[in-house]
């Protein structure tokens, strides 16, 4: 297995986790899984960078929808037809805790922030469905 350069370790983490979280493509559990492999952190130290910074960046998509126009739809839509939009309305906070599916969990955050949901609510659900995934993936690999 390739090792990675230990001073880019955690940046490097940190910043895949915060660049997955956003609208951007990409993923951060590659390099989670090397990391972890390669023994040089503490499993915990891993899950909490890659946590927070992916929070961080759910929380930088949740922003962007803030700053919409608030009560317009997204061209040529209902806002009840709009998917992300529908589960937020229908499930609330609790839908945040799906935030790190690919492509769906982006549309959550921009949902909430677009709705103007508490910034709280909206971290604490966040957070915790982003620990749990990466605590799920650390433990598969551990």
């Amino acid at each position: 297995m390739p090792e990675i350069a230990p001073e880019w370790g955690l940046g490097g983490l940190a910043l895949s986790a915060f660049l997955s979280a956003t609208l951007l493509p990409g993923g951060s559990e590659v390099l989670l899984v090397l990391l972890a492999r390669q023994h040089d952190w503490a499993p915990v130290t891993l899950l909490w960078t890659a946590t927070l910074a992916n929070t961080l960046g759910g929380l930088s998509t949740y922003g962007l929808g803030r700053l919409a126009v608030a009560g317009r739809a997204p061209a040529g839509r209902g806002v009840a037809d709009v998917g992300a939009l529908a589960w937020m309305r229908r499930w609330g906070y609790p839908a945040l805790l799906f935030s790190w599916l690919p492509l769906v969990g982006d549309g959550l955050c921009l949902a909430a922030g677009w709705l103007r949901m508490q910034v709280p609510a909206t971290l604490l659900m966040l957070f915790a469905g982003k620990l749990a995934r990466y605590g799920t993936v650390l433990w598969l690999t551990i």
